[in-house]
């Protein structure tokens, strides 16, 4: 897998106290961002006013270097205020963390996104999926190319499901260049650079509130300096691979997020919810005190699964199957549990007017993220059975 983009610092100037506060504030927002489909922009901000963007970068650079272990328990915890404000910051650590460790950039393009990270709050995402492609981690070359025509370099192409696109002032974008045998790699585009548009086509189901819309490149003008994909790399540094295994533990933390608020919301609705036939709350029928056991144990073998990927993660050299297995896992068991409480409590878990819809249709949303569950195992079976 090559070194960790993060160390194994897990402290940081960011206390517990201000994170539970902004997982209160968001989720006071949540709804209403879910129901616009915009990105909570207010939520940044104050993610960038309390310190949380630079987390991940060098220090440096004027970060924290922070490990995996606490990128997850981040995300983690800030998806139980507002999972799609949870997933664009995931993305801003996997990337600015990767980005600091990679050889395919200068010191001084570095230092560039490093310092408006800092100053500006800037946020940035690799972009890789496409209309034709599909995700990459299946293989195939992007239709995204690179040309050169003199000295100046254009690329042109469009990246769908580009979370935090509105929002973004960076892009690593996956690319190939029009030689007869191309090069393929990230290219660093601003997002503000002419020739660079945004056309809104995120009207998903769950996770409203991601702005995943599509980027399109219309020969757009490439300082040579940004073009990643040209540097004399070796193989295993031009691709995902890198940060395929932080990925998916970070993406099952989150969800298992989402799984926690929906079962600390049914908590709450059970002790609250007095039939008048009943006379009591239903807090005390023993079919729901069973539900929250069986949820409880879910997400109780959630969180030693996390607990065990992560630390496979931090002591593994190489890419390794299991952390796509724990992704593929977790989500499920999120899913299932949220599944339980709204079947269990009726309409009230289908209301727009309880935040438990909501969470429903977001934690649906982990099985779409790559390693999606069939090439998760797969991967794991060929592992096993060596071919």
């Amino acid at each position: 897998m090559g070194d960790s983009p993060f160390s194994s610092t897990t402290s940081t100037s960011v206390t517990d106290k201000t994170l539970d506060e902004l997982v209160q504030v968001f989720a006071e927002r949540a709804a209403r961002y879910d129901r616009s489909g915009n990105i909570a922009i207010e939520n940044l901000h104050d993610l960038h006013d309390a310190g949380f963007l630079t987390l991940a970068l060098p220090k440096e650079a004027g970060g924290e270097d922070i490990s995996l272990r606490t990128v997850t328990q981040i995300a983690s915890r800030l998806a139980q205020g507002d999972p799609s404000t949870a997933l664009i910051l995931a993305m801003q650590y996997l990337q600015s963390g990767a980005f600091a460790h990679s050889p395919q950039w200068s010191d001084d393009v570095k230092q560039e996104l490093f310092e408006s990270i800092r100053q500006e709050g800037a946020l940035i995402n690799a972009l890789r999926v496409e209309p034709e492609l599909g995700t990459p981690a299946r293989g195939g070359l992007p239709a995204t190319t690179v040309s050169r025509n003199g000295s100046t370099w254009r690329i042109s192409g469009r990246k769908i499901f580009s979370t935090g696109s509105t929002a973004l002032q960076w892009g690593v974008v996956w690319a190939k260049t029009d030689d007869a045998e191309p090069k393929v790699g990230p290219v660093l585009v601003p997002l503000d650079l002419r020739g660079v548009r945004i056309e809104k086509s995120w009207h998903q189901l769950g996770m409203r509130a991601t702005g995943s819309h599509t980027i399109i490149f219309d020969d757009v003008e490439i300082p040579e300096r940004y073009l990643g994909l040209l540097a004399p790399s070796p193989a295993k540094e031009t691709g995902p691979v890198a940060i395929a295994s932080w990925h998916a533990i970070v993406i099952a933390g989150l969800y298992n997020g989402i799984a926690i608020a929906a079962r600390d919301w049914l908590v709450e609705f059970l002790h609250s919810r007095v039939p008048s036939n009943l006379g009591d709350s239903l807090a005390t029928l023993p079919r729901f005190q069973i539900l929250l056991g069986e949820i409880d144990a879910l997400l109780l073998s959630n969180e030693a699964l996390i607990n065990h990927a992560i630390t496979l993660a931090e002591q593994s050299t190489e890419s390794d199957t299991r952390a796509g297995l724990a992704k593929q896992v977790v989500t499920e068991n999120a899913i299932t549990a949220v599944s339980k409480a709204v079947a269990a409590i009726g309409n009230p878990g289908l209301s727009q007017d309880n935040p438990l819809e909501r969470h429903y249709r977001n934690v649906l949303c982990g099985r779409v993220h790559t390693p999606q569950g069939d090439s998760a195992l797969l991967a794991a079976g060929r592992e096993a059975l060596k071919i």
